[in-house]
């Protein structure tokens, strides 16, 4: 019984929501539509902009981070080379007792 009451009262306040909407409805259902198309192509239009420039953001991320890891992998190769060379010389020309 208190279900059918709850349901009772959700209906009745839905309908005096839909009949106070339209009767407060401040334009009529063509410029309403108007309205709402446009709001949709405004907000599909802000979506195109914003993923187009999280796409050149991601791209510009990408393209720094390719030249900091070639600076560090040219880096490492220099070490290395330096590393190679070291060896080379400790082993050719040993440091006497």
């Amino acid at each position: 019984m208190d279900e059918d009451n709850k349901l009772s009262f959700f209906f009745l306040g839905l309908g005096l929501g839909v009949a106070v909407g339209v009767l407060f409805a401040p334009k009529s259902g063509a410029e309403t539509r108007t309205f709402l198309k446009d709001k949709a192509d405004e907000g599909t239009d802000l979506l195109k902009k914003t993923t187009t420039e999280l796409r050149e953001s991601a791209l510009e991320a990408v393209e720094r981070s390719k030249t900091h890891v070639k600076r560090h992998k040219e880096n490492l190769s220099a070490a290395v080379d330096a590393g190679r060379a070291a060896y080379r010389d400790a082993i050719n020309n040993p440091i006497p007792d």
